[in-house]
């Protein structure tokens, strides 16, 4: 028998809100806060903004010894499962240790340690010397690794990679594991800390990020005939996982139900998408037909979109494909022109942008998107400038990664 699965808990620590409050007002008012790298000195790169967190003092949160165990990336996940957690109203008292996983996702892990070692290393005084804590805070399944730790979840514990499809991965991951009964309670989401001087020059060489140096403020405008690439982000979004029934006899708040979800491949490029969008197609399709709905039953896309100029008119194109003919009730709106890319983080964020939605009858506005390009079909209701008022009782996320990976999440209202 497999079993439903509900969502009681979510959390966020996000470029334009520390919490899910304010994450949401801005999202919901379309309120972006890309600025001028402050991190490392970026004057001489292609690209020199992005989307950095405000006002992040990780002593609010975690104690000395964990700042200093830990790299961003983990600490971001530290803080917004420590959210989720709250949210979801847990009595671990009263629970088995073992029946409560984490399954995490990060795409890139530790960049911002492994970079502060190596070239320390390269400074060559004379003595290798790496800090005893450079292998733990570098490999990417430590986030994983300290939520067990700090709450004592004893079950299904790992992490997801598949570049930016990496934490609807990980959401996948938690609702096939729950629904086949090896776990109750799942913390999921994923984390990324990716403003770092390699990471920002690798994307910036590769020409993958917006060279919009002169207006950041408008850098990110999915479907937009002027758009050039996407904007870096950073942050962590977690989300709580439970066996329905479960959720149900504790009382617990439900956000929403994980109805579907699948994965397929490109099969095509390292980096870029399918020009037809073939495998995003087929990922809908298959996630779609595991909820028992069809396209004409979603009333909100997430999309993946991230402003680049060849990955947009292929998902679009498979959308376009997917509705077919006619009148649709699908809105769609593109909140990476509010966050910017928060690589393997993008998906749970964007996950909780869509169960949010479903609660409030709300979808977010796409930012900065003044001229749809015209390869673009037009059967698309993409929503722009201001949000929205709908009765949203299904919603679904895409994410898709370098290397071919899509990922999508449908979820249904309670």
């Amino acid at each position: 028998m497999l079993h439903r699965v509900a969502v009681t808990g979510i959390g966020v620590l996000a470029p334009n809100g520390n919490n899910v409050s304010t994450f949401w007002n801005n999202i919901v008012n379309g309120v972006s806060v890309v600025g001028p790298v402050t991190r490392f000195d970026a004057s001489l790169f292609r690209t020199r903004f992005a989307n950095e967190l405000q006002n992040y003092n990780p002593s609010e949160y975690l104690d000395k010894a964990d700042i200093k165990r830990t790299d961003l990336f983990t600490q971001y996940a530290l803080i917004a499962s420590d959210a989720a957690i709250k949210d979801a109203g847990f009595d671990f008292s009263k629970m088995n240790p073992f029946d409560v996983g984490v399954i995490w996702g990060s795409g890139q892990g530790g960049m911002d340690t492994f970079e502060e070692q190596v070239t320390e290393y390269a400074k060559g005084n004379g003595q290798p010397r790496f800090s005893p804590f450079f292998v733990p805070k570098l490999i990417a399944n430590m986030a994983s690794g300290m939520i067990s730790i700090r709450h004592g979840y004893m079950g299904i514990n790992y992490t997801t990679v598949s570049a930016c499809a990496t934490s609807n991965t990980a959401i996948m991951d938690a609702f096939n594991y729950i629904r086949l009964g090896k776990a109750k309670i799942i913390v999921t989401g994923g984390s990324e800390a990716p403003i770092t001087p390699a990471s920002m020059g690798g994307f910036s060489s590769m020409k993958a990020m917006s060279a919009r140096n002169e207006d950041p403020a408008s850098a990110s405008r999915p479907f937009d005939v002027e758009r050039d690439g996407f904007v870096m982000g950073e942050g962590a979004g977690a989300l709580i996982l439970e066996e329905w029934d479960h959720a149900v006899q504790r009382g617990a708040k439900i956000y929403g139900e994980v109805a579907g979800a699948a994965m397929t491949a490109d099969a095509y490029h390292m980096t870029a998408t399918h020009p037809e969008g073939a495998g995003a197609i087929q990922a809908m399709k298959l996630a779609l037909q595991e909820a028992q709905l069809t396209i004409s039953d979603v009333h909100y896309l997430n999309p993946h979109a991230t402003s680049t100029p060849v990955g947009d008119i292929s998902e679009t194109k498979a959308i376009g494909a997917l509705l077919g003919s006619g009148s649709n009730t699908l809105n769609i709106s593109a909140t990476k022109s509010i966050t910017g890319h928060l690589l393997g983080a993008a998906g749970a964020i964007e996950a909780i942008i869509t169960l949010l939605a479903i609660r409030d009858g709300v979808i977010p506005p796409t930012i900065n998107t003044t001229v749809i390009d015209p390869e673009i079909p037009g059967n698309l209701n993409i929503v722009t400038k201001e949000a929205r008022n709908a009765n949203v009782k299904v919603a679904m996320s895409n994410t898709f990664g370098f290397g071919g990976h899509n990922g999508t999440v449908v979820f249904k209202a309670v």
